[in-house]
């Protein structure tokens, strides 16, 4: 199967506590499904959540051309700050990592376009370690939906005894 004709679904988790970064991606052709996708969230904002096309900087959009949407409702204006900036620039960072190494094929870059669900802790306060992590989280998400992971016996081990930053089972 083409990658016009596929959507690669990637997650990754990295880093602990308060800045934490938890990163869905969802990558595909701009004439497919995807590109329906991008286009109904970024005109469907709603109350503390608005995507945005993401940016390196300011005029320069991240290519493939990135929605980021928050997964945290913007309350307060320092956890905007941290989303719209330290998380923003992570994501970019990771999607351009991806294109450096590879993990996105620069010639298919143009004609995808990637939606990137970003959670910034509204408890966080630290701007590096949470562009750090949204920078590895994106890069690892990426990886992870190209390789088509994770492998169904890697999940029915983990299965068995699930866990995550919020829970733990007994």
């Amino acid at each position: 199967m083409e990658l016009a004709e596929q959507i690669l679904i990637g997650e990754s988790f990295v880093g602990s506590g308060a800045h934490a970064a938890h990163v869905n991606t969802v990558l595909g052709h701009r004439a497919g499904p995807v590109g329906t996708a991008w286009v109904t969230a970024l005109a469907t904002p709603r109350a503390g959540f608005a995507a945005f096309v993401a940016i390196a900087q300011p005029g320069i959009a991240v290519v493939p051309p990135t929605l980021f949407v928050n997964k945290a409702a913007i309350e307060e204006p320092a956890h905007g700050n941290l989303t719209w900036g330290a998380a923003q620039a992570g994501v970019a960072n990771g999607v351009a990592r991806a294109l450096e190494e590879g993990v996105i094929d620069r010639g298919d870059a143009p004609g995808l376009l990637l939606i990137a669900a970003v959670w910034v802790n509204p408890a966080a306060e630290d701007p590096e370690e949470i562009y750090r992590n949204n920078a590895a989280a994106t890069f690892q998400a990426l990886r992870n939906s190209i390789s088509g992971g994770p492998a169904i016996d890697d999940f029915l081990a983990a299965a068995h005894s699930p866990f995550n930053p919020y829970f733990r089972s007994s």
